[in-house]
């Protein structure tokens, strides 16, 4: 009888450690690809596009990258970059995560969520959840 409880127990504990908590995101990190920029450049407009074009795009997505961080400060807090009115500014969030990974980030009446597809202590992958799927998934590098 004692024995057919232990796969349930081992499978519960394994189940335990591998949900992500407010903890294992603390520390600055750095958007380093997003599958959507991939897909501007496979696009019909980006490959027929002239020299100078193409240049100004591919500065608009390396401008994005280099000014996405999130910073997740102890407690359920976020601080992070965004564009408003093609401006860079600094924006604060709260952060919930359930049990499934997902990713809540509420600022003000603004409300994203993200699933955490995957997560080391340098490694970040989150997959947004909208309903305009097919952006793709956001890379980030641990940078603090």
């Amino acid at each position: 009888m004692y024995l057919s409880i232990i796969p349930t127990i081992l499978l519960a504990l394994v189940l335990q450690s591998s949900q992500i908590n407010f903890q294992q995101l603390i520390g600055t990190w750095q958007l380093v690809h997003f599958d959507a920029m991939d897909e501007i450049r496979k696009s019909p407009q980006y490959q027929n596009s002239n020299p100078a074009m193409r240049g100004g795009i591919e500065y608009k997505i390396k401008n994005r990258l280099e000014n996405t961080v999130y910073k997740f400060v102890p407690g359920d807090s976020l601080l992070y970059t965004d564009y408003a009115n093609q401006e860079v500014v600094q924006k604060q969030a709260l952060i919930e995560i359930t049990e499934d990974s997902v990713m809540t980030i509420k600022s003000g009446s603004e409300i994203r969520q993200a699933k955490i597809v995957e997560l080391d202590s340098n490694h970040m992958v989150l997959e947004p959840i909208s309903k305009n799927p097919g952006s793709g998934k956001l890379v980030f590098e641990k940078i603090e």
